[in-house]
């Protein structure tokens, strides 16, 4: 098997995708607003963090961008998120077109079960990928992009379910690249793990975004701090405040990003 059989965008040569913008975005689950008038950009070949207290709309936001939220009965929305341009709620955009270009890893690690193999070969095949050659060099690209091939090529038979729980996530994150995405959503993927495995986490994300857009929310603002290249602080469903992360970090300039960042609330 050799990685090298994928075709992927060359990240030196070709122009960047994957341009996430929110545009005047409100969301409600039934009569309650949730979301209220967001207007946020994350850009090629970066990291955006979300942080913000629990309930503050954060992962409400995030699971917007690939129109997840769209599945829950009586939820409805107001302005546009768009991928490069598009809107993802525009009819022009098939959902299902949208998931594979916006991949999704959760908090809790959700591998299927079935073997390692299996589980990152899955999508790819609901593609409608069937030669064998190619799901071996899309599983192997996958799992070494994720940082996990040399601790599972010679497992890929077994079940994914006997692995730890920090390989867990990151074959759920291989199981998203296997899609070829141009966009990765993280919701708290390390709220779970230990010390180490986060570390591992926060190690893969800083390579991926040499290619992809990644938005991940987490509660962790020592991560948000490492990880990200822009942070967003949400509060009550509003987006109170964005910018370049060391700029937030050290010098926010609403009193409430800066409370909440000190540790006096939330």
């Amino acid at each position: 098997m050799t990685a090298a059989l994928v075709e992927r965008p060359n990240a030196a040569t070709d122009a960047p995708r994957g341009l996430v913008s929110a545009e005047h975005f409100s969301f409600w689950y039934g009569e309650k607003q949730a979301l209220f008038d967001i207007s946020l950009t994350a850009a090629p070949r970066s990291v955006t963090a979300l942080i913000g207290p629990s309930g503050c709309g954060k992962s409400t936001f995030l699971r917007s961008i690939n129109r997840m939220n769209a599945l829950l009965p009586g939820v409805r929305h107001e302005g546009a998120i768009c991928l490069d341009e598009t809107d993802v709620y525009s009819r022009e955009m098939d959902p299902v077109a949208l998931r594979r270009r916006v991949g999704m890893v959760f908090q809790r690690w959700n591998p299927f079960p079935k073997s390692i193999y299996d589980n990152v070969a899955y999508g790819p095949r609901v593609n409608g990928i069937r030669n064998r050659a190619d799901l071996d060099a899309i599983v192997e690209s996958a799992l070494q992009r994720a940082a996990l091939w040399e601790e599972v090529k010679d497992r890929l038979r077994e079940s994914a379910l006997g692995l730890s729980g920090g390989q867990q996530q990151r074959l759920c994150i291989a199981r998203a690249l296997a899609n070829e995405p141009e966009v990765l959503l993280l919701d708290e993927p390390a709220s779970a793990l230990d010390p180490l495995a986060t570390q591992k986490v926060e190690e893969l994300l800083y390579e991926l975004k040499r290619e992809l857009t990644i938005i991940i929310v987490t509660h962790n603002l020592q991560q948000a701090g490492r990880v990200s290249d822009v942070t967003a602080f949400f509060y009550l469903g509003q987006l109170v405040e964005v910018g370049p992360t060391d700029r937030m970090f050290t010098s926010p300039v609403n009193d409430r990003t800066e409370a909440y960042i000190t540790g006096r609330f939330g």
